[in-house]
């Protein structure tokens, strides 16, 4: 089983648009540092709902070095950093996480990383949706910010 590590906005952005399956229909599991769980599930809402009913496929886990937190503090928020330290502890397959300044540190770090655009492309890869664009256009919606150029990136990719 691949080892995949999620963090907040892809968790967020798939609940928001009912989608969160494909996580599972993907990876058939994934893990979530501790941080990440408690922000995603800090309000009451459908998303905490969403994500405290999927189930034995979201594993929770502790970083083991929390000292390191500190080294990443400066440009990242708490539930980033947690997934770049998990990432490497556990040796992640890949990192699943949309914020610029985490992608660069993903990046930095040689961790292999793709977004919630990537999990929307690979799904319909694998013949779990039919077509991307309208699930891009239901992540903005939603507050999901997507750039001009990547809406066009995704388009030529998805070949819609």
């Amino acid at each position: 089983m691949r080892k995949v590590i999620v963090n907040s906005t892809p968790l967020i952005a798939l609940c928001k648009i009912d989608r969160l399956e494909l996580l599972k229909e993907l990876y058939g599991e994934i893990t979530i540092p501790e941080a990440v769980f408690h922000e995603v599930t800090a309000k009451n809402d459908g998303v905490k709902r969403k994500l405290l009913e999927s189930g034995a496929w979201v594993h929770i886990q502790h970083i083991s070095d929390t000292g390191d937190k500190r080294m990443y503090k400066a440009k990242l928020h708490d539930d980033e950093v947690e997934v770049m330290i998990l990432a490497q502890e556990i040796k992640a397959d890949l990192v699943i996480i949309d914020d610029n300044a985490a992608r660069k540190t993903a990046i930095y770090l040689g961790l292999p990383l793709t977004g919630t655009i990537g999990v929307l492309l690979r799904a319909k890869q694998k013949g779990l949706i039919p077509k991307v664009m309208p699930l891009v256009e239901n992540l903005e919606q939603n507050g999901l910010y997507v750039s001009p150029q990547l809406k066009a990136w995704v388009r030529s990719q998805a070949h819609e």
